[in-house]
């Protein structure tokens, strides 16, 4: 049961890896908007944190400087320079809006706003309830630091990077709970798969060791094609078995590559499959080159198995298979039922079927792609509803 579960642990489907994709890109779009608004209110709070502390120091700043124009007020016009202070500069306006002096950087003046930051300025407006040479606001305006929005950066890292740890974290665990269930289903689905396999074998073997043995000279018309009928339903029978078989036990041993003569397996394969061919008058039509590939046997043997199996299934009566091979390019083309378009990219899906009448556990093709992309080989699907399907092999 271990060596059952970490195999389909390794071996995570599609559709499972796309419902964890899709899971965790919400998820995530999730986390970051919600960080983003905690942010943004961290930062709104902190400015208006840093605003009130100021707005203590500015208020004293301008009383000082209220006084200052209330002692030039009353030696005008002996007194003419306008009060300065180290620590602020300031600006006066009357009733109007109008500037009567200023020392200040920015000559943009907010009135709505009783202190606010901009352009790296803090600006504190104050009405003023005496007319101290005319004067109706009080504009006292000092640099900003920025210290406090370096600090709430830092924090805004520091403590977002913490959150975004945390929930996702969290968020793998919910995905793990939630993909638990389809999890399961792969499991018992791949245990239920080895044990039919096991079971499989011994009757499987028996069958095919006796049609072999028997011989068709002496039997008249009548039994020959009961026989020939046996053979055909054997050999789909052992097709499906071995690629039961390597699903569950052959898939993760060790590769025997080895030079392949491309030509002649392909012909000895298109031999065994003959007598399935037969059975719906289908016609092989072969173009093949002497060409070879470096690969394991049994993993290219698995994917002609299928592509040519899958060209008879899938066939029509009285059609036609063409196999051409040319160097570093494999064309396998039926005369069938063909796929719609929209299909073509989950025709590789591991269990999945779009045929149900021929039977199957909807494996085979996905054992093709697996090996292909193993040895770095592409596959090309051609395929047009009731004209045909072409799969193309570049290597």
């Amino acid at each position: 049961m271990s060596a059952l579960k970490n195999r389909a642990t390794n071996s995570l489907l599609r559709s499972e890896k796309k419902s964890l994709r899709r899971f965790l890109t919400l998820y995530v779009a999730m986390v970051v908007f919600g960080i983003t608004l905690l942010s943004l209110y961290y930062y709104e709070s902190q400015r208006q944190l840093m605003l009130s502390n100021k707005r203590a120091e500015l208020a004293q700043y301008a009383y000082i400087q209220t006084k200052r124009l209330k002692v030039l007020h009353h030696f005008f016009p002996e007194r003419r320079e306008y009060p300065r202070d180290p620590r602020f500069t300031s600006a006066i306006y009357d009733i109007e809006f109008n500037r009567i002096f200023s020392l200040n950087h920015l000559e943009r003046v907010n009135f709505d706003e009783e202190i606010y930051v901009e352009h790296g300025y803090i600006h504190f407006v104050k009405g003023l309830d005496t007319y101290y040479l005319g004067t109706r606001y009080l504009v006292i305006e000092i640099k900003d630091d920025g210290l406090w929005l370096k600090q709430i950066w830092k924090d805004i890292i520091i403590y977002g990077t913490a959150a975004f740890i945390l929930f996702m974290l969290f968020g793998l665990y919910l995905a793990k709970l939630f993909l638990k269930p389809m999890r399961d289903s792969i499991i018992l689905l791949d245990r239920f798969i080895k044990d039919t396999t096991h079971e499989l074998n011994t009757p499987l073997s028996a069958i095919l060791a006796n049609i072999e043995m028997m011989d068709t000279g002496v039997m008249v018309e009548k039994n020959r094609r009961k026989l020939e009928r046996i053979n055909i339903a054997a050999k789909t029978v052992s097709t499906l078995y071995k690629d039961l078989t390597y699903l569950t036990l052959e898939q993760e041993k060790e590769n025997e590559d080895e030079m392949l003569s491309l030509k002649e397996i392909i012909r000895d394969r298109v031999e065994y499959f003959d007598v399935l061919a037969r059975s719906k008058q289908i016609t092989f039509k072969l173009s093949l080159a002497d060409t070879t590939i470096k690969m394991d046997r049994r993993k290219f043997v698995r994917v002609i198995d299928n592509l040519i199996s899958n060209a008879i299934k899938y066939n029509k009566r009285n059609g036609e298979i063409s196999i051409i091979l040319e160097k570093n390019k494999l064309m396998i083309a039926d005369t069938g039922i063909g796929i719609s378009k929209e299909k073509i990219p989950f025709m590789f899906d591991r269990y999945l079927r779009f045929n149900s009448s021929e039977g199957g556990f909807g494996i085979g093709l996905s054992i093709v792609k697996k090996i292909l992309d193993e040895y770095h080989i592409t596959i090309e699907v051609i395929s047009k509803e009731g004209e045909g399907t072409r799969m193309v092999l570049v290597w």
